[in-house]
């Protein structure tokens, strides 16, 4: 069993949130790139040399890949020989309970990982390669889209990448949530969307375990460095930073979230506002 894995020393740590924030801000930023920070903010052992080294696995990958296979079948095709026969990517029940199976230079090294984190890798080594690739959010399952959304393959890269008929989509979406399929669900999902649903799977995994709530901050900062995030992650964060023993800073939070809320729920902010009381009383 992997040992845990702690955040890097505070000057490290800024040092990655900073990079998350511009890269975040790109006109087209870079998946590979923000997915390693998430990884650099959770595991302190990550450093400059680790993150080549994962950029490099994946380029090394990508030249594998024939040139130029055809068509969108083709293309899933030789992903799935490459990624998922020959290199034995895919995924388990168990990866949902490992936060390494969100950091993406913990999945290029166990070639293991949840269905997200498997297609980034999909997706990047792919790209690299010439692909017409991107990320599809199905919902509670993401996948891999090859081709326009008109001739459109789908490849599970979770089950090493099996190519997707009609209805085994059909069949995910409904498992997940009970309703068909909607056209709408096969978009090409933005970069920032993708990293920000890692992010999510990240605090899902640290609220199940209130003794990492180290975990569950770094993940809503670095959520909060993207341009478009859920306003109540500024709540979140000030809970957490109560939860941790920061009494002050999470009060003073708390009151900004409720000035916040209280336009259009003065009822809510006024619960906040509780909140806020509660946590400087206790520092007396």
């Amino acid at each position: 069993m992997h040992s845990p894995y702690y955040p890097p020393e505070p000057e490290r740590a800024a040092e990655v949130r900073r990079r998350f924030g511009e890269e975040a801000r790109c006109a087209q930023p870079d998946l590979t790139t923000l997915c390693l920070l998430v990884g650099a903010a959770a595991d302190g052992t990550l450093d400059e040399a680790g993150m080549d080294a994962a950029q490099m696995e994946l380029d090394r990958l990508a030249g594998q890949l024939p040139f130029g296979p055809g068509g969108p079948r083709s293309w899933a095709v030789a992903l799935a020989d490459l990624l998922g026969a020959r290199y034995g990517f895919h995924g388990t029940l168990a990866d949902y309970e490992r936060l390494q199976s969100s950091l993406l230079h913990e999945v290029l090294r166990r070639r293991q990982g949840l269905p997200i984190l498997l297609s980034v890798v999909w997706i990047e080594v792919a790209r690299r390669a010439g692909a017409p690739v991107y990320g599809v959010a199905l919902p509670g399952h993401f996948v891999v889209g090859f081709g326009s959304q008109e001739d459109q393959v789908l490849a599970d890269p979770f089950d090493g990448g099996r190519v997707l008929t009609g209805s085994d989509a059909e069949m995910l979406v409904a498992g997940a949530t009970g309703a068909p399929l909607d056209r709408s669900m096969l978009a090409p999902a933005d970069s920032l969307d993708v990293v920000l649903r890692v992010l999510n799977n990240i605090r899902a995994w640290a609220a199940a375990r209130p003794e990492r709530s180290d975990v569950a901050l770094w993940a809503v900062e670095l959520s909060l460095l993207l341009p478009a995030h859920p306003a109540r992650l500024r709540y979140e964060r000030a809970q957490l930073l109560v939860q941790r023993g920061d009494f002050v800073q999470g009060a003073v939070e708390l009151d900004a979230y409720a000035d916040l809320v209280s336009a259009v729920d003065e009822t809510a902010a006024d619960q906040v506002r509780g909140q806020a009381r509660a946590a400087r009383a206790r520092l007396n």
